[in-house]
């Protein structure tokens, strides 16, 4: 067993009431018998879980719909789970799935993981989705200072010129000025055009 299921291995053992169940999907070698727990009625959550991480590290495409709904819980720590192993995964749609979420005003609360997945991901649609928590996360009495500096530090994970704007707008924040101001380190210097205008 590798560290990392191990940790969700013992983070779960309490919530599951140390079932024999626990252990056996922990162990399991059979991706049949973990997609089966995603899908038969009355399974705990825990054990879904279990499950999903298993087959999303696994490369198993069928943990994409479960991961994503953890991706978004209230709990944080499952959140982390699901982010890494829809990292491993691969599965072309998890970048839309994490911007869609990200991006969601109703669940900003819950963003944190999906705006770091995004900047693992380096897909199309991550530096736009960045942008955009970002800019929302901006104004004098937003609440979210961590879901805004993952998304600093994310964008200057990725290197994209356009997110220069809301960058430097971030450097009135007190909270995000020094990650701002790496960040924009890490941007591509701008050129100037042959008309003296930076691009």
């Amino acid at each position: 067993m590798d560290e990392e299921l191990r940790s969700v291995t013992e983070r779960l053992r309490v919530e599951s009431g140390v079932s024999p169940l626990l252990d056996r999907l922990a162990a399991t070698g059979d991706i049949d018998e973990l997609a089966a727990v995603l899908t038969e009625p009355g399974q705990p959550l825990w054990a879904r879980e279990l499950a999903a991480y298993r087959l999303g590290v696994a490369g198993d495409r069928r943990a994409f719909e479960a991961l994503v709904l953890l991706l978004n819980h209230r709990d944080p720590a499952r959140c982390a789970t699901a982010a890494h192993a829809l990292a491993a995964l691969g599965d072309p749609r998890t970048a839309r799935a994490a911007a869609a979420l990200a991006t969601n005003e109703l669940r900003v609360a819950y963003a944190l993981h999906p705006v770091r997945l995004l900047a693992t991901l380096r897909a199309p649609e991550s530096a736009p989705a960045l942008i955009t928590t970002l800019e929302r996360r901006l104004g004098p009495r937003d609440p979210y200072r961590v879901v805004a500096l993952a998304c600093v530090e994310g964008l200057g994970g990725l290197g994209d010129a356009r997110a220069r704007p809301v960058l430097t707008a971030a450097l009135a924040h007190p909270a995000l000025v020094e990650a701002a101001v790496r960040a924009l380190a890490r941007l591509p210097e701008q050129r100037e055009s042959p008309s003296g205008v930076r691009d």
